[in-house]
Formats: C-alpha cells, structure tokens, sequence
C-alpha cells in the first residue's frame, strides 16, 4: 500500500506539472527571499499529492515545502516537494520533477522523483535498489575527482562565509573539472544514481530538495554525507552525494583541504 500510494501520489502531482508546463498566464507569486517562487501549478501538484496520500494515510505525518507540516502522531512521514525546480518550470525549461520521500521512524524507506516533461520516474526502496523508468540504475566508477562530471546548485540567499558556494565552486574551475548547475536538487541526485554525474554538492537544501533523492544515490551503490563526512540528514543544510569511490577526495575539495 505505501508503494503503491507514493507511485500513484507522485503520478498525481506530475500530472499537474504537465497540465500547467509552458502555459500562458501561469500565475507566480514570490516567496520570502530574492527567487523564491511560487506558482499555481505548484499549489495544484501539491494539492492532488496530498489528496492521494491522505485517502489511503490519514493518519501520517506530512511535511510539504508549500503547506508546511501537517503533523500527525505517526512514525510515517511524507515529504513533499510539489515541484522541485519551480524556476525552471516557470521559465519553460524541462529541468523540473515531482520529489516524494516516504520516512518511518526516522529513516527514509521510499522515494520517488519524476519528471514527466521527460519522461524519466526514479525510484527507490531501502534495500531493494533504485530504478529509472522500470530498468535498475547505478552510479558512475569514475574514480579521480579532476575526471569527474559534478553538478552543484546556489541558494538564492547569499552565504557570505569564508567557504561559501562561489569558494568552491572557484576551486574546481580553476582547475577545469566540470561542474553543472540543472536547478533541481531531487534531479541532480537522480542523475548521480544514474551515472550520468560522478558527484553532487550544495550548501543549502531543505528536507523536500534530497529526501527521496539522497535514497536514490544510496540504493544506486553511491554515498551521501554531509561536508564533515557524517550520517546524511536531510533536515540539516549541506551534503555531499558520490559514486562512493571519490567520495573522500570530493570532500577535501568541497572543505578547501585540495586546490
């Protein structure tokens, strides 16, 4: 039932993304902070998400990036991210997904990431792999870190610290190792555990940008930490997600401990 109610919430809500992708007159609103958008296609997805998880579980906890936490005394918990990659979709480009993490007891069991403009649905379930579309995925064997394909992404806040986002980044163009930046956390993850990246970093997520997408990396044969290299939490800000094996290298870079 769990599965079946995260595949048939996510489908419900990517099916919102289509109906209001490239639409005339999309209405968008701002949030708190400089880009931090809001549309209506976001509120409609996250809308027939819950609809969905809420005929089957009434009684779970959800936690949503649009309504908040709607807190119920349950060890299950789903987080929501309605439309990860909301610039992107208001802006036409396909880099844009529905993310739905499943926890219980505090460790995520379930995840599902779709992006029906491309038609690639990513999931996950502890232990049982990770899949694109039906076919198994598994992360990269690139081992050396100056080789590697990375994506990153930049808060729309500033973090003016002395190894802040454009620090790091500085570091890796300067030595030319390639870094993309797609706008949509849940689809860098997803392409991690697909191969198609070596590794992924950011400064600054929430719980809804990597709860499905770090279980992705992880069932793909991949690792995910925070900066320091501890347990991945995604209720806390930064992390690192590899193919595992330049998983300490791309650490010492991402801290400024290699240049």
């Amino acid at each position: 039932m769990i599965k079946q109610t995260l595949l048939d919430a996510t489908n419900a809500g990517a099916a919102e993304l289509k109906r209001f992708f490239n639409r005339k007159n999309l209405v968008v609103s701002n949030k708190e902070g400089v880009n931090n958008l809001v549309t209506e296609a976001d509120h409609a997805a996250e809308k027939a998400i819950i609809e969905v998880i809420r005929k089957n579980f009434p009684g779970h906890f959800i936690l949503s990036e649009e309504s908040g936490e709607i807190v119920q005394d349950s060890e299950y918990k789903w987080i929501i991210d309605p439309i990860d990659g909301t610039i992107n979709f208001a802006n036409g480009l396909p880099l844009c997904c529905v993310s739905i993490g499943v926890e219980k007891g505090g460790q995520m069991i379930m995840g599902a990431v779709y992006n029906p403009i491309m038609n690639e649905f990513f999931f996950a379930e502890k232990g049982k792999g990770a899949f694109l579309n039906d076919t198994q995925i598994f992360v990269s064997e690139q081992s050396e870190v100056e080789k590697a394909c990375l994506v990153t992404g930049f808060p729309y806040t500033y973090l003016d610290s002395p190894n802040g986002p454009l620090q790091c980044f500085e570091r890796f163009i300067r030595k030319g190792i390639a870094v993309r930046r797609l706008g949509s956390a849940a689809i860098d993850l997803c392409w991690v555990a697909a191969g198609r990246f070596d590794g992924f970093y950011e400064h600054k997520l929430n719980a809804w940008d990597s709860a499905a997408g770090f279980l992705m990396v992880e069932e793909a044969g991949g690792k995910v930490t925070d900066f320091k290299g501890d347990y991945y939490s995604p209720y806390q800000p930064n992390i690192l997600a590899t193919n595992g094996v330049i998983h300490e290298e791309l650490k010492a870079w991402v801290n400024g401990e290699k240049s």
